[in-house]
């Protein structure tokens, strides 16, 4: 499909969104990033597993993947607003290229030991922080286009979370099938797919500045003065939001479930069940087609039961789900119930998101959408710690304890939000004014 996009306008922009195929200058880039990224988050645990043998390594590991992604993502969002996204992604996937390709070979090198995991650890920490500047800047254009494109800003918009929810279904089945291998092929093949994107990231449409920094661009002064507030302003949008505070410190109590589950499944299907990591790949590609069928239902249940009634249903499944998951019995329930977890899960999200774009003002829609993912990422190295410092007798212990956690506090949340006027009414797709 081709569309015309509109001039972005010249008042703190550096650069207008140029015509073209929106699938050569932006899917196309998006998809290549988005299965790279899927199968840095859900293979990197395996490598690490399959190369130590070691469920605390595997926790460490995954823990160390999101403290720089979460260090990362103010500086990366600032980076993008200073040098664009097309740029910012170009480099980080290069890096990422380089440094996964580099690690494949000195994996072949080194003798099994101390050494390989060190560098399989270090490996997961900086791919980690690339893969987080790599996401914000395809976020930034995302959005950008979505916004711009002529009266096809909601058609975008489904088109990059399907892109987004198909690289979830394959990446993890790619990166297990490749591990069946050996380490090094799973790393090549992440390698290749990172050069890939760094060449597409070339085609990839720029970016607005901020206007403090368009001005500076231009040649005219600002006094000293920048008219973002960065994280301090979204925090003091956020406190005025309380609806969306709510959602967000709800969702994040159910990112620590996703982010255990995420960590732990190689070493409950591997430990408990016996399963290649293949099976691993194969859980999160069943759960990312059930997400997937979910989002798209979601687009039909909003019109019809509003942002509170799908909210309540998907935060009631999620919570199910996630305090049956431990006690499973087999890899086909415990397939089953991920699965059912994740697709709650991304109902949760299509709320969150459609809650977003219809509450923040435009002027701090930036810094305020960039603090709500900052919050929802927090729990993940939280999960890596967890896994790290729980011996695998009592994991199941743990999970069945966030499971509680996350039910009570979604509870919570809904029972709180029963009365807000945006969620109880029909979800209507929001306007660009």
């Amino acid at each position: 499909m081709t569309v015309s996009l509109y001039e972005v306008r010249p008042a703190g922009r550096h650069a207008a969104v140029p015509t073209g195929s929106l699938f050569r200058r932006v899917y196309a880039p998006r998809a290549c990033d988005a299965l790279a990224y899927s199968m840095a988050t859900y293979a990197m645990p395996l490598v690490v597993l399959a190369t130590t043998g070691s469920a605390s390594l595997t926790g460490l590991a995954f823990a160390l993947e999101w403290i720089p992604r979460v260090a990362a993502f103010s500086f990366a969002g600032d980076l993008v607003d200073r040098s664009g996204a097309a740029i910012v992604c170009f480099v980080a996937s290069l890096l990422r290229a380089l440094l996964v390709a580099g690690a494949g070979v000195v994996l072949v090198l080194l003798p099994r030991g101390t050494a390989e995991t060190a560098t399989v650890i270090g490996l997961a920490a900086v791919t980690g922080a690339l893969t987080q500047f790599s996401f914000i800047a395809n976020e930034a254009v995302g959005a950008v286009v979505s916004r711009r494109a002529e009266g096809q800003s909601h058609q975008v918009q489904s088109v990059l979370i399907g892109i987004d929810q198909t690289a979830t279904l394959i990446g993890p089945a790619l990166g297990g099938v490749l591990l069946l291998t050996g380490p090094t092929r799973m790393l090549a093949g992440l390698s290749v797919l990172s050069f890939l994107s760094a060449g597409l990231a070339l085609q990839t449409p720029p970016t607005p500045l901020r206007a403090g920094q368009a001005a500076r661009a231009a040649g005219k002064g600002t006094g000293g003065r920048g008219t973002g507030g960065g994280m301090r302003e979204g925090w003091e949008t956020l406190r005025s939001l309380p609806s969306l505070r709510r959602l967000v410190t709800g969702l994040a109590c159910s990112n620590l479930v996703l982010g255990l589950l995420q960590s732990a499944s190689p070493v409950l299907v591997e430990g408990r069940f016996g399963r290649s990591p293949a099976a691993v790949g194969t859980l999160w590609s069943v759960s990312a087609a059930a997400t997937l069928v979910v989002v798209a239902c979601c687009r039909f249940a909003l019109g019809r039961a509003g942002l509170w009634g799908v909210g309540v249903i998907s935060g009631t499944v999620a919570s199910a789900a996630a305090l049956a998951v431990p006690w499973a019995p087999s890899y086909a329930g415990y397939t089953a119930l991920v699965a059912l977890f994740m697709a709650a899960d991304g109902g949760l999200t299509v709320v969150l998101r459609t809650l977003r774009s219809l509450t923040i003002p435009p002027a701090a829609f930036g810094t305020t959408l960039s603090l709500t993912i900052l919050i929802l990422l927090l729990p993940f190295p939280v999960a890596g710690v967890a896994l790290a410092v729980t011996p695998p007798p009592y994991l199941t212990q743990v999970m069945g304890a966030c499971g509680v956690v996350q039910a009570v506090t979604l509870l919570i949340t809904f029972v709180r939000l029963r009365t807000d006027p945006v969620l109880r009414a029909p979800a209507l797709p929001a306007r660009d004014d």
